[in-house]
C-alpha cells in the first residue's frame, strides 16, 4: 500500500458551497416523471397525491436541494397551460424528443411544485423560449408567484391553490444551440434579453434568471452570448457536459460491460469538467464580477439497456458511476466561488439516475449513495486542502475536497478511481484539533451495481479513520469513495 500525505488548513476559507450544488433534474423523458416519480393518486404503490412515499423519503434523506423540471429538450416543446386543471380535461402530447409517447400531462406546475414542497427542495423551472412565446412564459410567471388580482391568478385559484407559490430560479431556453431551436448565439442572445424582460418579480418573489450557455468547452457560444446578455440581464449561465468514455457519441458503450481500459476513458472523461468550469469561468469573469455557472446538466451517458425504448435513455448505474460523481462533486466544490448550481441527468430511471424503480419497487444506485455520503458539504465553507497524487493509465488517481460547517465540523471527501492501488492517506490538519473522527466508505468491483433482486449489493459501510498527533490516517482502497467528518 502507497502512502499519501494531504494536509488541511480549517483556517484558509476559499469559497462557499452552495447547497444547489447538490441539485438533479428532472425531465418528461422514459421512466422518469410517470412510473418513476409520479404513479396517480390511484395507485397501488404508496403514494401522496400520486407521488411515491419512497421517492419523497429518499429524495429528503440526501437534502436534495434544488430539482430542475420539465426538461432538457421536453421543455422547449411544452405549453405549461396543457398541464393545469383538471386532469381529465388537460390536453394531450406527443413526446417528440424522447420516443415519440403521448404524454398525458397529468403530472404539470401544480404536481410539480407539490412535489418540491414535499421534499423540501426548491424548484428550478426551463422555460420554452424554442417554440413557445414571450406571453406565456411571463403568464406562467405570474401564474405561479403573483398575490394580485388578475384572470391568471384567479386561473390559478379555480385550479386549487389559493396563495402563489416561491420561485427562484428560472432557465430561459435549454439548449438552444441544439434541439432548443438551433440558434446562432447572437440569436439567442437577443431573444433572451427579450423574455427575460416580461419575467417579473410579483409579490416579493425575486427571479434568479438563468441563460443558455454552452454545450461543453463552447468557447465560441459564450463569448458572443456575453457581449449581448450582460448581469443587468441575467444572473448566471448554465453549462450542459456529459461523461462519455472516450467522448465518443456514436460509441458510447454499455453501463455495465465494459473494460479496464474503457473505464480508464470515462474517468479521464469526466475529468475534463474541470478544464471547462475554468476556461469558461475565465470567459465569464472577462465580462463581468457578478454572473455565476451553473453546471445544470451532468452525467454518465452510455448505451440504453438491452431490450428497452432507445427514447427513455434507462441504464445502470455501477461503481464507476459513483467514481464518476464523487469526482465531479469535489470538482464543483473546488469551484464553488463560481459553480452555484449543479443539477445531476437525471433523478430516476433516466441517464446516471440516483433512483430505478420497477412497478412497487426501488433500489438506491450507487451514484445515490456518493450524494448522500457527501451531503454534509451542502452550505459549508470549502477550505484548502492537497494531496500528494500519483498517475495512473494518464488520469490523477485521488480526487478530494474538504469543508468546514458553521459548528467547525469537517468534511473530506475522496475518490480513488485507480483499479490496482490502495493508498494510506496520512493528513495534517490545520486550525483545529480534532476530537473525533467517523468514516464511511463505498467500495466494490467496479462492475457492481443494485438491482431488483440484489438492491444492497452497493452500499456504504463504517470505515476506520484514526486521530493522529498531527490529524488523521485513513486507508483509501482502489476503487473507492471515502467520507471522513472530524468534530
Amino acid at each position: 500500500m502507497k502512502k499519501l500525505n494531504a494536509v488541511v488548513n480549517a483556517m484558509d476559507k476559499r469559497s462557499h458551497i452552495n447547497a444547489e450544488i447538490y441539485g438533479h433534474f428532472s425531465e418528461h423523458l422514459g421512466r422518469c416523471i410517470y412510473k418513476g416519480i409520479y404513479v396517480g393518486e390511484d395507485s397501488p404503490i404508496p403514494n401522496t397525491r400520486g407521488i411515491r412515499n419512497d421517492i419523497i423519503e429518499a429524495f429528503r434523506n440526501i437534502r436534495m436541494p434544488v430539482l430542475r423540471w420539465p426538461g432538457g429538450c421536453f421543455a422547449d416543446a411544452y405549453c405549461w397551460t396543457d398541464g393545469i386543471g383538471e386532469k381529465k380535461d388537460r390536453k394531450k402530447m406527443i413526446n417528440v424528443h424522447w420516443g415519440g409517447v403521448t404524454e398525458d400531462n397529468s403530472f404539470g406546475t401544480h404536481e410539480f411544485f407539490d412535489l418540491c414542497e414535499l421534499v423540501g427542495c426548491e424548484p428550478y423551472l426551463a422555460a420554452n423560449l424554442g417554440s413557445g412565446t414571450v406571453k406565456e412564459v411571463s403568464d406562467w410567471i405570474e401564474y405561479i408567484t403573483s398575490d394580485a388580482l388578475s384572470p391568471i391568478t384567479e386561473l390559478r385559484r379555480k385550479n386549487g391553490r389559493e396563495k402563489p407559490w416561491k420561485l427562484k430560479y428560472l432557465g430561459i431556453g435549454n439548449e438552444n444551440w441544439g434541439c432548443g431551436g438551433n440558434m446562432r448565439p447572437e440569436y439567442y442572445a437577443d431573444e433572451y434579453r427579450r423574455y427575460q424582460s416580461y419575467c417579473r418579480n410579483y409579490s416579493g418573489n425575486e427571479l434568479y434568471k438563468i441563460a443558455c450557455g454552452p454545450s461543453g468547452n463552447d468557447i465560441d457560444w459564450t463569448e458572443k452570448l456575453l457581449s449581448i446578455v450582460n448581469d443587468s440581464h441575467t444572473n448566471a449561465i448554465s453549462l450542459h457536459y456529459y461523461t462519455i468514455p472516450g467522448g465518443d457519441w456514436n460509441r458510447k458503450g454499455s453501463a455495465l460491460d465494459f473494460t479496464d481500459e474503457e473505464y480508464y476513458k470515462t474517468i479521464s472523461s469526466t475529468l475534463e469538467m474541470e478544464n471547462i468550469i475554468t476556461k469558461q469561468s475565465g470567459i465569464i469573469r472577462r465580462y463581468s464580477d457578478k454572473i455565476k455557472l451553473i453546471v445544470d446538466e451532468w452525467g454518465c451517458w452510455y448505451d440504453v439497456e438491452e431490450g428497452t425504448n432507445p427514447g427513455f435513455l434507462y441504464q445502470q448505474n455501477s461503481m464507476r458511476d459513483a467514481i464518476v460523481a464523487a469526482c465531479n462533486l469535489n470538482i464543483f466544490n473546488a469551484h464553488s466561488d463560481m459553480v452555484v448550481m449543479a443539477n445531476l441527468a437525471q433523478a430516476v430511471n433516466v441517464l446516471q439516475a440516483l433512483i430505478l424503480t420497477e412497478g412497487e419497487k426501488m433500489v438506491k444506485t450507487p451514484t445515490y449513495h456518493v450524494f448522500d455520503m457527501f451531503k454534509e458539504h451542502q452550505n459549508s465553507e470549502l477550505v484548502y486542502s492537497f494531496t500528494e497524487n500519483e498517475t495512473v493509465n494518464g488520469i490523477p488517481a485521488v480526487s478530494q475536497s474538504v469543508s468546514v460547517d458553521g459548528s467547525g465540523n469537517i468534511t473530506m471527501t475522496f475518490a480513488n478511481c485507480s483499479l490496482e492501488e490502495d493508498y494510506e492517506i496520512n493528513c495534517s490538519v490545520i486550525g483545529t484539533a480534532p476530537e473525533k473522527a467517523e468514516a464511511v466508505i463505498l467500495t466494490e468491483d467496479i462492475h457492481a451495481y443494485n438491482s431488483f433482486e440484489a438492491p444492497e449489493k452497493v452500499k456504504p459501510a463504517p470505515h476506520g479513520a484514526d486521530i493522529t498527533g498531527e490529524g488523521i490516517k485513513f486507508t483509501l482502497p482502489r476503487c473507492s469513495v471515502v467520507t471522513v467528518r472530524l468534530s
